[in-house]
């Protein structure tokens, strides 16, 4: 009688990782026909993470929940714009003025005893290419890093910056009003620039190289819009401050870098954390007895 050999016949059904063998998930990736999905989680990784981490994200990759810390805090902004531009009627809308700097929202140093206005502020912008700007570039960013390191993560950095940069505001420019969110914005940038920085071995060269130039590039021309409207604009108003970005790019590179680095691990475990937090802190402790007993503003 012939010996049958099951193992021959019969494959068994599934790997260890719980895929069919034999069949299109058996194939390496290279062969296996990837979806949509998969594409975007996987190009997601290799813009976020070094490539150590990369195969435990997509491990557990998915869009639930969605990033909707960035979303949310976008169309708020975006609102609030819209709300101003139509509710206060203006020649045009390239930059607003008055509907603005009579906002209760808008940080305005007589007014600094309104503490939200150190935080509200970011909802307020003044004219087209300054929302803009932000909107492209808080989008652009910050849903990829919502998809790897979810919203808490990503808005705890944000709204540190956006604090931080008030206060900086308050400091050192301490008789100018403040409307924008790039405070937010630059922290989730100072943050993914040193991961970019510090990993830049562990990621595709080329790559590397263009979120560096892409984000000096960005960083450079906003800081030049930022300084003319402060210094060299003519326009009637209030002058903006934009020591708001020094404070939020310090931020995003101290408390984003960790945050945004420690992907898989405990941050309550990272030294880096508890230092960062400590820094942060005695920081805005400053920041809160300068702006009572020491700034020259009314």
């Amino acid at each position: 009688m012939e010996a049958i050999d099951l193992e021959q016949q019969e494959p068994l059904p599934v790997d260890r990782d719980g895929r069919r063998l034999g069949g299109e998930d058996d194939q390496p990736d290279g062969i296996r026909k990837m979806g949509c999905c998969e594409k975007f989680q996987r190009s997601v990784s290799k813009w976020m993470l070094p490539e150590d981490s990369r195969s435990k994200y997509l491990e557990r990759a998915n869009c639930c929940p969605p990033p909707i810390f960035i979303i949310l805090i976008s169309i708020a902004e975006l609102a609030v714009f819209i709300y101003y531009a139509v509710w206060k009627p203006q020649k045009q809308w390239v930059t607003l003025d008055e509907g603005i700097w009579r906002s209760p929202l808008t940080y305005k140093p007589e007014d600094r005893q309104e503490a939200w206005r150190f935080i509200s502020y970011m909802f307020v912008h003044a004219g087209i290419e300054h929302i803009v700007g932000n909107l492209l570039m808080q989008l652009l960013l910050g849903i990829p890093l919502e998809l790897v390191h979810k919203g808490f993560e990503v808005g705890m950095v944000y709204l540190a910056g956006v604090l931080a940069g008030s206060l900086a505001s308050s400091i050192f420019d301490p008789l100018s009003a403040l409307v924008g969110a790039s405070g937010g914005v630059y922290a989730l940038i100072g943050g993914f620039f040193m991961n970019a920085v510090v990993n830049f071995r562990e990621m595709i060269p080329l790559l590397g190289v263009f979120r560096i130039l892409a984000i000096v590039i960005f960083v450079g021309t906003d800081f030049g819009f930022a300084f003319y409207r402060r210094f060299l604009s003519d326009e009637a108003g209030l002058k903006v401050s934009f020591v708001a970005h020094f404070g939020g790019i310090a931020a995003g590179m101290t408390i984003g870098y960790v945050f945004f680095s420690a992907y898989n691990k405990k941050l309550m475990k990272d030294p880096r954390f508890w230092l960062c937090i400590a820094g942060y802190v005695l920081f805005v402790v400053f920041a809160v007895l300068f702006n009572i007993f020491l700034s020259p503003a009314s």
